[in-house]
């Protein structure tokens, strides 16, 4: 069912995972409407809750068209990039040299430089789009809602279906929440369920991290470790401009002590 007709228009859907996307995706199903392929970038650092969303979303996907997601994964991942990754410019490689770090590694990225969302989801669903819109002349459907719709790209090969239906975030999330997607309570605690490492995160969304999902709270930790000791305290090797993890980490227990004293 998965497969339409050659004279058929080849509709190619984006899926984050969040509620929009994910929103898009069920009414998509719905509503009847042709899907030939669902993309979905998995960074590497999602939430285990997250991970089985989307394993349920794939189960109902193929269910009701015989088809699956397709995974885009960058090669090497989160943490090589952030740690190991060759600087190739000359101008780089000499920067810092200069500054004593090594010429490997993006470090922790930033609001200037968000080489994360750019490597591990952007460039990845966007390339493999360019390549349906070339090869099938494709329909890219986006999940954008109809309250974000200033972010909507004019592209004749996009369509924001949300956007056209006047479906808002919060009817996306109740609509979703209505067909018994739920991530597990994600957006019961957090604002967003984007990756559980990024450092554009408010102080609070990082305390219900270290409170709710302990174990990512230490890998955090760790990896914000490694970095200072391998970039310094300045922009690439420190969390936070004015928190590493560790800071954040003392800053918590002692909330915790004054609470419970």
């Amino acid at each position: 069912m998965g497969i339409t007709k050659s004279n058929e228009i080849y509709s190619a859907v984006s899926l984050s995972g969040g509620k929009d996307s994910s929103c898009l995706l069920i009414l998509m199903i719905e509503k009847g409407l042709p899907i030939n392929c669902v993309l979905y970038a998995d960074t590497g650092m999602e939430f285990p809750e997250m991970e089985a969303h989307i394993a349920k979303l794939d189960d109902f996907l193929f269910r009701e068209r015989g088809l699956h997601i397709t995974t885009l994964r960058h090669p090497h991942g989160f943490e090589w990039l952030m740690f190991d990754v060759p600087q190739q410019q000359k101008r780089a490689i000499e920067r810092r040299i200069a500054m004593g770090q090594p010429p490997t590694g993006y470090g922790w990225p930033g609001m200037r430089v968000r080489w994360c969302t750019g490597q591990l989801k952007t460039h990845l669903i966007t390339k493999e789009t360019n390549r349906l819109k070339k090869e099938k002349n494709a329909l890219h459907h986006i999940g954008i809602a109809a309250d974000e719709a200033h972010r909507c790209k004019d592209d004749p090969h996009n369509r924001y279906p949300l956007v056209e239906w006047g479906i808002t975030e919060a009817q996306a999330l109740q609509i979703c929440y209505d067909r018994g997607y739920d991530w597990g309570g994600l957006y019961e605690i957090y604002r967003r369920a984007s990756c559980w490492c990024c450092p554009l995160q408010r102080i609070d969304e990082l305390r219900k991290l270290r409170h709710h999902h302990p174990e990512l709270w230490a890998r955090l930790l760790d990896m914000d470790n490694r970095a200072r000791a391998m970039f310094g305290p300045g922009p690439l090797g420190q969390f936070k401009q004015n928190w590493s993890v560790e800071r954040l980490e003392a800053r918590f227990a002692r909330e915790d002590a004054e609470t419970t004293a």
